[in-house]
């Protein structure tokens, strides 16, 4: 990449983010892409600002119990908008699809692999996981898609970090489970991976595989600093994602998948080819849609395809499962 000259503002800049091992080298690695591209910004001018949040916290119940997805960001929030941190590093697919107001998801880091990875303590395929085994995840996604290939298993509620969930793994809490491989190679990890599951068995997450930095609206500097790292590609493929997701009304209590890729055409038009899910929670039933569109149109393709799965899916299939979530997170 090459280097911007000196901006304007030289004070020290201050990163927000989670405290887990996985959010701190995705902390680093975006302070790493400044420094690359400003020659008046060095490692000692850029604070690494440690905020542990809701979700960090709460660990012996399923996330949906407590409030879902925004436990992993409320607390960094609240610390961009006071101007307590001057932007935050988030994992995409962990961002509520409202953000509060005054706040943007400005910059998108080139996306790294997008797909599952299964993690089996005796080193076995998902598939070959003996009968009845115990399966650990928390979530919905993931469990309805493995019930699909593999009903006979035991799916038990496994939460924390990367690094705690392995632990658990090895300590016999269940014989396998599940991680995105675009954390494991963050964190140079990805021998880790008993398996890499394919997509069309294991659609990925809205946004999995993507990290964004968050920032104030009103805060053009910042912006100005940031923009050298932000690849348009994985934008508007997210974009589309996090569409299909808020037209589902989305959240940790829905099992979505989603994953869109960029192309172009021999005429030279950008395009994207978005594949979106929603599966019962025990994966028995699947809608599906994919579409394809101008790069322009991410948005109105994402709510397209959310609009679509609803007509097919139909109200009581949305209040069945949000019945059967209920039932099952009052289960664990």
């Amino acid at each position: 990449m090459q280097k911007l000259q000196h901006l304007s503002d030289t004070r020290r800049l201050r990163i927000g983010t989670r405290g887990s091992p996985l959010a701190l080298a995705q902390a680093h690695n975006v302070r790493a892409k400044l420094i690359e591209v400003h020659d008046d910004l060095s490692e000692e001018m850029i604070d690494i600002c440690v905020i542990k949040t809701s979700g960090d916290r709460i660990l012996d119940r399923h996330l949906m119990l407590a409030g879902g997805k925004g436990l992993f960001t409320k607390e960094i929030e609240e610390a961009l908008l006071r101007g307590d941190i001057d932007c935050a590093v988030h994992s995409s697919k962990d961002m509520p699809t409202r953000l509060p107001s005054g706040l943007e998801l400005a910059v998108f880091l080139p996306r790294e692999d997008a797909r599952d990875a299964f993690i089996s303590a005796s080193h076995e395929p998902f598939m070959q996981l003996p009968h009845g085994a115990d399966l650990g995840t928390a979530s919905l996604r993931r469990r309805a898609q493995a019930l699909r290939l593999r009903p006979d298993l035991n799916v038990v509620t496994f939460r924390g970090n990367v690094q705690t969930r392995l632990k658990k793994l090895a300590d016999g809490q269940a014989e396998g489970t599940f991680l995105a491989l675009a954390g494991l190679n963050r964190m140079g990890m990805a021998d880790a991976a008993t398996e890499i599951l394919n997509v069309d068995d294991f659609l990925p997450a809205p946004a999995q595989g993507a990290v964004t930095v968050e920032i104030r609206e009103d805060d053009a500097n910042i912006y100005a600093r940031l923009k050298p790292l932000h690849c348009t590609k994985t934008a508007v493929c997210v974009k589309a994602e996090r569409a299909f997701l808020a037209s589902l009304d989305g959240s940790c209590r829905t099992p979505i998948a989603a994953l869109a890729t960029y192309h172009e055409t021999n005429d030279k038009r950008q395009m994207i080819t978005l594949t979106a899910r929603l599966y019962s929670l025990g994966g028995t039933q699947l809608f599906e849609v994919i579409k394809s569109g101008n790069v322009k149109s991410a948005e109105a393709l994402g709510r397209s395809a959310g609009q679509d799965i609803r007509r097919q899916a139909g109200q009581e299939f949305f209040e069945n499962l949000a019945k059967t979530v209920e039932q099952s997170m009052g289960a664990t």
